[in-house]
This record gives structure tokens, C-alpha cells and sequence, in this order.
């Protein structure tokens, strides 16, 4: 079976998405939030786990900050979330990814791993 390289994908993705996010601005749906940048972020929160193949140590961390930082952006833009509670939040939620990440039920990355050498039984 061929695989089909991800960048065609990946670029029809963001294609569309600042499509949609320039779409809602002009429509003026929720006039006061940049739907490019929000839906920007929200977009890599979601290819981080597309291109990585599932989970694994890199997209754990990767994707749920963007998504997070996608939603935060959002009660920013509003004016519900302050930046000065935006940032430190930001802060605290990369520091649980990547505890999180260091679970040993987490795969490393699938490029990670084809270069690791192999275990020793012990």
C-alpha cells in the first residue's frame, strides 16, 4: 500500500481554514475575535495528531496546547479572560503536557522510535 504524502493535505486544510476564519470575520460573527488566528491554532491542535499517525510523547503536548491556546484565544478576544490569566495558564497547561507526556503508556513519536536503539531484555 502507498501512503499519500500529508502535504497536500495539510495545505487544503489551512486553505480552508483561513477561508472559513476570513469568512466568519467579514460576516461579522463574533466581531470581536480574529477567527483566522483562533481557527489557526485550533487547526495545528488538530494536525498535530493527524500527521503524527494518533498519540504519541510529541502530539500529547503539541496538539492539546494549541487547541487550549485556540479556545483561551477565544475568551481573550471577548474580553472573559484577561492576558495576564491567559499566559500563566498557557504556562501550567505546557507544564501537564508534558508531564503527561512522560507516561509510560505514551509511544514515542513513530520517527523517534525507528532511531532508537533496541531495549536490552533485562
Amino acid at each position: 500500500m502507498q501512503l499519500q504524502p500529508k502535504g497536500p493535505l495539510v495545505l487544503s486544510v489551512v486553505v480552508i481554514t483561513l477561508g472559513v476564519g476570513w469568512l466568519l470575520t467579514v460576516q461579522g460573527f463574533g466581531p470581536d475575535i480574529n477567527w483566522i488566528w483562533t481557527l489557526g491554532l485550533a487547526v495545528v491542535g488538530i494536525l498535530a495528531f493527524v500527521l503524527s499517525g494518533g498519540l504519541d510523547k510529541v502530539s500529547v503536548i503539541i496538539g492539546p496546547f494549541f487547541l487550549v491556546a485556540s479556545v483561551l484565544s477565544v475568551l481573550r478576544q471577548t474580553r472573559a479572560l484577561a492576558t495576564d490569566v491567559e499566559v500563566p495558564v498557557l504556562v501550567i497547561v505546557v507544564g501537564v503536557l508534558l508531564f503527561i507526556a512522560q507516561m509510560r503508556f505514551i509511544p514515542p513519536p513513530k520517527w523517534l522510535a525507528a532511531s532508537l536503539p533496541d531495549k536490552p531484555d533485562h
